[in-house]
């Protein structure tokens, strides 16, 4: 099992009130498999996607990636975690200003101590972007981005993917397009993956699907 989580419950202050997000939330997600959390906004899937990507340290209950509870861990372990254990994909590309497509893969790269040039001009090829690697990002559409996140994403080879409304800012065609392309990436490269949505009309390309629904995911 790549991801689990073990009675997940996230609950935060507002005022003198209590909000619970997430409730005794149980969830897993093994290799080869590209697993959808939809719900409407503010729902909790994020949140979810957060705790699942050591963002943020749940309130109680238990992270386990690769059969290890990494829910203890310190700043600079679970920055390592981060790092070498999961790729994520935003709905903003998140890709940094002024760098060419293949800089922004090998600044991950370069953080991990991990560069290999080789491996990047493969990654772009197979997201359709290595004919565009000395292109500044400025220059690309929202589709384009989109694909360089996804390189990125996968450049220290990790276990776990985790997307976030990594469609939101694109039309229904771009949309399609790159939910296609994450799932192929996922399976093809065997790696555990969770995209947190709204839009249904992409989940044709998901193995399993749930909803979020009163701080729990339910199975469709």
């Amino acid at each position: 099992m790549t991801l689990q989580l073990q009675n997940i419950t996230q609950q935060f202050k507002d005022g003198d009130d209590t909000l619970t997000v997430v409730q005794d939330l149980n969830f897993e997600v093994n290799k080869g498999e590209l697993v959808a959390i939809i719900g409407p906004s503010g729902c909790g899937k994020s949140t979810v996607l957060s705790i699942a990507g050591a963002l943020q340290t749940p309130t109680s209950g238990d992270v386990l990636i690769n059969g290890e509870n990494i829910t203890h861990y310190g700043k600079n372990d679970l920055a390592d975690v981060r790092l070498k254990n999961i790729g994520y994909i935003f709905q903003a590309s998140n890709l940094v200003p002024f760098l060419t497509v293949k800089d922004q893969l090998k600044v991950v790269a370069d953080l991990n101590g991990t560069w290999d040039e080789a491996r990047a001009d493969e990654l772009l090829e197979s997201v359709g972007m290595n004919d565009r690697k000395k292109q500044h990002i400025q220059h690309l559409s929202g589709g384009e981005k989109q694909r360089v996140a996804i390189a990125r994403a996968f450049m220290n080879d990790p276990d776990l993917i985790l997307a976030d409304e990594p469609t939101a800012a694109l039309d229904s065609n771009r949309s399609d397009e790159i939910v296609a392309l994450i799932a192929h990436e996922v399976h093809e490269r065997n790696k555990a993956a969770v995209i947190v949505t709204h839009d249904e009309s992409i989940l044709h390309y998901c193995d399993i699907i749930y909803e979020m629904n009163d701080g729990k995911l339910v199975r469709h």
